[in-house]
């Protein structure tokens, strides 16, 4: 087990518990300070775990998990981020994934720990509506787009003969995921493995944060799209989701209101909510089981608002990373 950390004294004790109190807890628990100033590596000794410090900061989530993966003695790897909580069966239902001698890595569903801002409401509606919809189609095909950095598991000599987490992108996660489709492994995504995130809680914090997963993704593109071509259903899915990225945003973004201006139509500007019913009913779905219905809809209009920051966010990417080749490399913290 695998908890990457920079400066987080506030939020590491409370995901060490969570793993301690695990139903089929990990064998050993491996904290990385990377060089914190903060405490974090005194928090984390307290609770009886083991804690590794590399020379100098690595500079991203991905070197601090490399850099750890020499520690690990088990045949499964677990990666936690250290602002994430897990449900306690949450090891133990992605366990059974690896039943499949072909399966490398698992991962759970994603929902914020925290929805009380703006902007953890929106994220709150995006995750369920990701997670009950699409990530469960991605998964049906076999092709999760990408294994959650946040808590997935691997098969720890797949990682190295991976080399461990590569710090060539700012989307670590969906490298590796990509990397292990082009070597013929499979990943899989089991819903009922719930772990809680913080989420950031506000605007500049959301911008940080949708601006590194944006570039990550662009740069992911551009570094594996000879190897997603050849995946059918991994093709598809990166497609959709750069058309929607990019085309779709645009539309979002300059066609409406445009459109309304010259039309002299207000209506025209229902376009923003038309495809609300869509977005609500696997959302209201994932909310249901967890009897959480008025809070999802509560959350609703607050979703809107993030995808406009996002397509904002994503278009900004495209635009550096193909068309002015200005690659965004500092890995910058989301909350």
């Amino acid at each position: 087990m695998i908890v990457p950390a920079f400066n987080e004294a506030a939020s590491v004790a409370d995901t060490i518990r969570s793993l301690q109190t695990q139903t089929a807890p990990p064998r050993e628990i491996i904290v990385v300070d990377d060089c914190s100033t903060d405490g974090t590596g005194d928090v984390a000794r307290a609770l009886g775990v083991r804690v590794v410090r590399p020379p100098a900061n690595t500079g991203s989530k991905a070197g601090a998990q490399t850099f750890a993966l020499r520690y690990v003695r088990t045949p499964l790897t677990i990666a936690v981020d250290a602002d994430t909580v897990l449900a306690p069966d949450a090891i133990a239902r992605l366990l059974p994934a690896f039943g499949r001698p072909r399966v490398a890595a698992a991962c759970g569903f994603v929902l914020p720990r925290r929805v009380r801002t703006l902007w953890e409401r929106g994220r709150y509606v995006e995750y369920l509506f990701a997670f009950t919809y699409y990530k469960r189609v991605q998964d049906y095909y076999g092709k999760p787009l990408i294994s959650s950095g946040c808590f997935s598991m691997y098969r720890t000599a797949v990682l190295h003969a991976q080399g461990g987490w590569s710090n060539r992108t700012l989307a670590e996660d969906m490298d590796l995921t990509w990397k292990l489709y082009s070597a013929g492994h499979e990943v899989r995504f089991v819903p009922e493995a719930v772990c809680y995130p913080i989420e950031p809680h506000t605007f500049r914090l959301m911008r940080t944060q949708l601006r590194r997963w944006s570039h990550g993704f662009v740069q992911n593109v551009k570094l594996h799209w000879r190897d997603v071509l050849g995946v059918p259903y991994l093709r598809s899915a990166v497609a959709v989701a750069f058309w929607d990225a990019t085309i779709a945003a645009a539309v979002y973004l300059v066609a409406l209101p445009v459109l309304a201006l010259l039309l002299k139509s207000p209506w025209v500007l229902l376009g923003y909510v038309i495809d609300a019913p869509a977005v609500l009913v696997p959302v209201l779905a994932g909310a249901a089981p967890r009897r959480e219905i008025g809070r999802a809809l509560a959350s609703a209009p607050a979703f809107f608002v993030l995808r406009t920051v996002n397509a904002l966010c994503f278009l900004s990417a495209v635009s550096a990373e193909l068309l002015f080749g200005r690659t965004l490399r500092r890995y910058e913290k989301g909350h």
